[in-house]
């Protein structure tokens, strides 16, 4: 069975940084592309970033472009979210997916609180 496990979420004031990292377990052969998404309340989920299966491409939504880096490590079945200069708006729970084989995996998430 397929689970992905986020961590590295807190409290951090503005300015600071956080590395998010989403564990897949139950994998027997590559996945595919994987994805942060995050929810803050009252607001719809969005994606914050992308990365392709082999880690040659990635996409960011505006809102983080310049603070934000996704990466991942295959070997690890793990992918990351580097976190730069957080502001109070990055607040949110935050979610990683990923694809493998016909199906996409969520994770429950963790919680990311930017405030002075």
């Amino acid at each position: 069975q397929v689970q992905l496990v986020e961590s590295g979420g807190g409290s951090v004031q503005p300015g600071g940084s956080l590395r998010l990292s989403c564990a897949a377990s139950g994998i027997n052969f590559g996945i595919g592309d994987m994805n942060w998404y995050r929810q803050a309340p009252g607001k719809e989920r969005e994606l914050v970033a992308g990365i392709t299966s082999s880690g040659g491409s990635t996409n960011y939504a505006d809102s983080v472009k310049g603070r934000f880096t996704i990466s991942r490590d295959n070997y690890k079945n793990t992918v990351y979210l580097q976190m730069n200069s957080l502001k109070p708006e990055d607040t949110a729970m935050y979610y990683c997916n990923a694809a493998y084989g016909r199906k996409w995996y969520w994770g429950k998430g963790t919680l990311v609180t930017v405030s002075s």
